[in-house]
């Protein structure tokens, strides 16, 4: 199988999805309506975005475009083998590693996170039948890895440790804990702060593209914020979300912080950047110079910026193919290890 069939698998998995999604084909509403009783977190809503978020980036001028960068693809070699760990915060959250692993003409063996061990098996299937040349390249487990060349990990800041411990010996990615922000400069539109809740509410704000902090200009009225997203208060309705708001709430009136109740969002004035779901830290900045240093100072804490001028406003969770996790070339990483 050379680049161009591997490519073409690809833009049919797309396109098959697409069909799928649209039609309502009842094989997918299954399993999608299933994954909320192995992980509250997994709502229908949630997988289908995922789902239809990969979808749409399967794009043969998309692809096209992303892989134009590394004209030494066209180029065959003897796979390696590389075993891939999934974490499981947001659906398919591992489907950009396992494209880039076999898209390189690599086979993949998974670890699929327990908490999301049946999507991108199902992705798998499809792809399958797309080209079964990939059926002797795709192997999932549920054991310790083993016969691998090359590894990429993905996981907490805790399971990083155990990462680097077990595969540091090998080439490797291991991904740690991130967060995303955005800035606000206060000549947004209301549609556009509209679309700033999607970036914050969706997958109920576990995935590290998901904006946790918001930057603000000194005397900006939160109201301006708040009042754009009423149509995301129904995230309080799903228990574990609801468990959370709550906690907080009471951790916060327990220690006397000051902080803004929406009934679905806690508000809070923090410097920090990683906030714990149900609540959006927010930090005054007085000039873009100052609000720079900040940022880069906490460069390796942060996935993407959302902004006027960097990810647009909505678009956080909808990466294109090479908005590359943690900024590390995978693909650039796989061809190193094959040369």
């Amino acid at each position: 199988m050379n680049l161009e069939d591997r490519i073409s698998a690809f833009v049919n998995l797309g396109k098959k999805l697409r069909g799928l999604i649209h039609s309502g084909d009842f094989e997918l509403l299954e399993t999608i309506n299933h994954q909320h009783f192995k992980n509250a977190w997994f709502t229908p809503e949630n997988v289908r975005f995922a789902l239809y978020a990969i979808a749409e980036s399967l794009d043969k001028e998309l692809i096209e475009k992303w892989l134009s960068k590394y004209p030494e693809l066209i180029n065959e070699t003897e796979p390696e083998t590389i075993g891939i760990i999934m974490a499981g915060n947001i659906p398919l959250v591992g489907f950009h590693d396992f494209m880039c692993s076999l898209i390189t003409g690599n086979r993949v063996i998974v670890k699929t996170s327990s908490k999301d061990s049946e999507l991108i098996v199902y992705i798998a299937k499809i792809l399958c039948e797309m080209n079964s040349g990939f059926d002797k390249m795709i192997n999932f487990t549920q054991n310790s890895l083993s016969g691998f060349d090359a590894v990429i990990a993905t996981g907490s800041n805790n399971t990083s440790r155990y990462f680097e411990y077990y595969f540091g010996k090998y080439p490797s990615i291991i991904r740690k804990n991130r967060n995303s922000i955005a800035v606000i400069d206060g000549s947004e539109s209301e549609q556009e702060l509209q679309e700033l809740g999607r970036d914050i509410f969706s997958y109920f704000g576990l995935g590290c593209r998901n904006v946790s902090k918001i930057y603000i200009p000194e005397g900006y009225a939160l109201n301006n914020l708040i009042d754009n997203w009423n149509g995301y208060s129904n995230v309080v309705y799903n228990s574990k979300y609801a468990n959370n708001y709550d906690f907080y709430k009471a951790v916060f009136l327990v220690n006397k912080d000051k902080f803004l109740d929406t009934g679905y969002l806690l508000l809070k004035e923090e410097t920090a950047i990683s906030s714990p779901v149900s609540v959006l830290y927010y930090e005054y900045y007085n000039s873009k110079s100052e609000l720079e240093t900040v940022i880069e100072t906490n460069k390796d804490n942060i996935q993407c910026v959302v902004s006027k001028t960097d990810v647009p406003f909505g678009k956080s969770q909808n990466p294109n193919l090479w908005d590359y996790s943690d900024g590390i070339d995978t693909i650039d990483f796989l061809l190193k290890i094959k040369s």
